[in-house]
């Protein structure tokens, strides 16, 4: 008989993520309505700085398991992070 949540695992890949990288990227998919907001609620809602915040998620932006997790988001926010790169 096949575990369900083994099959899981390997198709998503979401125990290769820690809960604060995927706390991150469901932080992400909020929209939110200035930045003041976001950087208040990072603070308040994961406890770290929006600094730290930018950092783990630019290091999540090319992670294969974040990928395999939010495929959506993760596109999303490498298109943005390419067009900003592009602008330089």
């Amino acid at each position: 008989m096949t575990d369900d949540r083994d099959h899981r695992d390997h198709r998503d890949g979401a125990d290769d993520l820690s809960g604060r990288d995927r706390a991150v990227l469901a932080f992400e998919r909020a929209s939110w309505s200035g930045p003041g907001a976001k950087e208040r609620a990072i603070r308040e809602e994961l406890g770290i700085s929006p600094t730290r915040y930018y950092q783990l998620l630019n290091a999540l932006l090319d992670d294969p398991h974040a990928l395999a997790h939010d495929p959506v988001t993760v596109n999303r926010l490498r298109r943005v992070r390419e067009t900003q790169r592009s602008l330089r």
